[in-house]
């Protein structure tokens, strides 16, 4: 297998793993639903951004770390389940949640973005394909581990931007049509809150099994 190769096999399996439904996905989708489609961009940006401290970890090799040490991968996982069902919380707690003032969404774009950060950070998906999957397409015959690392981050940002976009995108046509229905609205921003809180149980409780 020649480079290309290699980076196309770790392109689908990216892919197949940001496709789909999880906690990063609901966050953005809640972002944009509750915001509009400034801030569904700004928490798909800091999710982008959170992605590189996986790569830095995966890199240096402190996922081999977490891996001798279960204790710690269990007390990661469920920092980020409950952070993640706490700003499903929130969400699901708004009583206007899809009609939000132009002031309240500039006050909000980088608390926003710091949250998309953390939501990846302590996503424990990110982490079971940080420990499962990234170290294995490091291969020393494709050069120093920097430069590879580099290559897979771009193609995770591109691939997050792709799908996660297109999801802000739709988000937006659907919070038009709410604007003019608070009471639908409001239901389904708690109904996002559900999601979210959902998918912070399941996905805490999946990499648990997973150990």
């Amino acid at each position: 297998m020649n480079y290309l190769d290699h980076l196309w096999l770790f392109f689908v399996i990216v892919f197949g793993i940001v496709v789909l439904p999880g906690m990063d996905m609901a966050y953005i989708l809640g972002s944009a639903l509750t915001g509009g489609t400034r801030m569904g961009f700004m928490a798909l940006f800091g999710i982008v951004a959170g992605a590189v401290y996986h790569v830095v970890i995966g890199t240096l090799g402190i996922g081999i770390v977490i891996k001798l040490f279960p204790a710690l991968f269990n007390g990661l996982l469920l920092a980020g389940s409950l952070y993640i069902a706490w700003i499903g919380w929130s969400i699901m707690q708004s009583a206007a949640a899809i009609k939000l003032q132009p002031e309240t969404q500039k006050r909000s774009a980088l608390v926003t973005f710091r949250r998309g950060i953390v939501t990846n950070m302590l996503n424990p998906k990110a982490y079971l394909f940080t420990l499962a999957i990234y170290p294995q397409f490091f291969r020393p015959e494709y050069g120093p581990l920097v430069p590879q690392a580099f290559v897979m981050w771009l193609i995770i940002a591109f691939t997050q931007i792709s799908v996660y976009g297109s999801v802000v995108l739709a988000a937006h046509g659907v919070r038009r049509w709410f604007t003019g229905n608070p009471g639908t609205g409001m239901i389904v921003g708690r109904i996002v809150g559900v999601v979210l809180i959902l998918s912070a149980a399941w996905t805490a409780y999946t990499g648990w099994r997973a150990l």
